[in-house]
């Protein structure tokens, strides 16, 4: 009798196309854009999370206990000893890479531009990050040398290029002003955009000098080994540096530092309710036609009914055909979304226009991401509603008696 019942739904399809490819179709764009839109909240969550941890953050930050409640009043003297900092991380066996930073605000001498400066240590960041995959022009700048390599944005606005001199000025961890001449060596292109347009790098032992802040670091950025949790390590890092230095730190994860990423994360949750919602629009669809048909074939209920089928038999066969058509509609709207988001993930979507002049963790151009179990969890997840939707036409129908099917004209 199953077997009877599937083969009628399927006839009862083919038979009235339109009504078919209509409610197919609604499904098969809910399916497509929830795809799409999860995709493209994966790429930017994946996208955010490498850029706050190669260059703002890494997976776990060590900075001085009082700098962050202090940081509008841009605090250079609180510092941390880079010495002890490296000889605890050195032990640590849950840390693979990490790297000193010096960040501080800076005018360019005769512009009245602020810019922002990166004091870095360039063979470490090269296990770091691929600073020489970032270089646009030039090389990166040597330790010991007056040299910087600036964003390309930066220099274009400002006019210059490589081997131009530019005097940097700043506040040094004294409370006092200093100055330094500077040759551009380098122009960069990181995919930030903000990070092109604000800021400069400099060796990190002439960023010491410059700022009277020799043998101290403002920060240092950690990247944990592969399968280490850093909410986790960050406690056990906490301690034996803070026992190493004799002080306590601000020793954090890049997930408690970030609010930005926390709020990126709470969106993903908002986009789950949207998806249920274009879900449950296009089962509406699905409801109407099913009423109509209902209507339609008022006839043909009453002879199925006179035939011996009963009111739970005339559920099964609405509520199969509603599985059938879901079940190809949301199939094209799947593949549909699932093309689009390769596409996507190869050409990119240009946010640079968007984001000009906002100071945001998130690429310029960002990538969708496809994930294999969101995808068949939006297949599924639109098949069943669908599915669902037709038990309520469907027990109408159920309720017709016989001999009043057979009257309606």
């Amino acid at each position: 009798m199953k077997m009877h019942l599937a083969k009628t739904a399927l006839k009862n399809i083919s038979r009235h196309k339109v009504r078919s490819i209509l409610s197919g179709t609604a499904i098969g764009i809910s399916a497509m854009a929830i795809v799409a839109l999860f995709s493209l909240i994966q790429g930017m969550s994946d996208d955010m999370a490498y850029n706050l941890k190669t260059y703002y953050t890494g997976e776990v930050r060590v900075k001085h206990v009082d700098y962050e409640i202090n940081e509008r009043y841009n605090p250079m003297h609180l510092t941390v000893d880079w010495e002890s900092v490296n000889d605890a991380l050195e032990q640590d066996e849950s840390v693979d890479t990490y790297v000193p930073r010096i960040t501080f605000p800076s005018i360019f001498y005769g512009s009245n531009y602020g810019a922002v400066g990166v004091g870095a240590d360039f063979a470490r960041e090269a296990e770091f990050q691929d600073l020489e995959g970032s270089l646009k022009a030039g090389r990166l700048p040597e330790n010991g040398k007056n040299e910087m390599m600036m964003g390309a944005t930066l220099a274009r606005d400002l006019k210059l290029k490589l081997g131009d001199k530019v005097t940097v000025m700043s506040t040094t961890a004294a409370r006092g002003t200093n100055a330094i001449t500077l040759e551009i060596v380098g122009l960069f292109a990181f995919p930030v955009g903000s990070l092109n347009s604000k800021y400069f790098w400099v060796p990190l032992d002439r960023t010491q000098y410059f700022l009277r802040m020799e043998g101290s670091v403002q920060e240092v950025l950690i990247k944990l080994k592969e399968g280490v949790a850093s909410k986790a390590a960050a406690p056990l890092i906490k301690e034996a540096v803070e026992a190493r230095a004799g002080v306590e730190m601000d020793i954090r994860s890049w997930e408690e530092l970030s609010t930005t990423y926390g709020m990126l994360k709470m969106a993903q949750m908002v986009y789950n309710f949207v998806a249920m919602f274009f879900f449950l629009l296009g089962s509406t669809v699905i409801i109407n036609t099913t009423m109509m048909v209902i209507f339609e074939r008022m006839r043909e209920i009453g002879t199925l009914g006179a035939l011996g089928m009963h009111g739970k038999e005339l559920i099964r066969l609405f509520f199969l055909e509603g599985t059938f058509i879901s079940m190809i509609g949301s199939a094209f709207g799947v593949a549909i979304g699932v093309a689009l988001t390769l596409w996507l993930s190869k050409t990119g979507i240009d946010y640079t226009d968007a984001m000009s002049g906002m100071d945001f963790e998130m690429s310029s151009i960002v990538y969708p991401q496809l994930s294999v179990g969101r995808t068949a969890f939006v297949y599924f997840y639109s098949v069943i509603i669908a599915s669902a939707a037709t038990f309520i036409p469907s027990r109408h129908a159920a309720k017709i008696e016989p001999v009043e099917a057979l009257r309606y004209v």
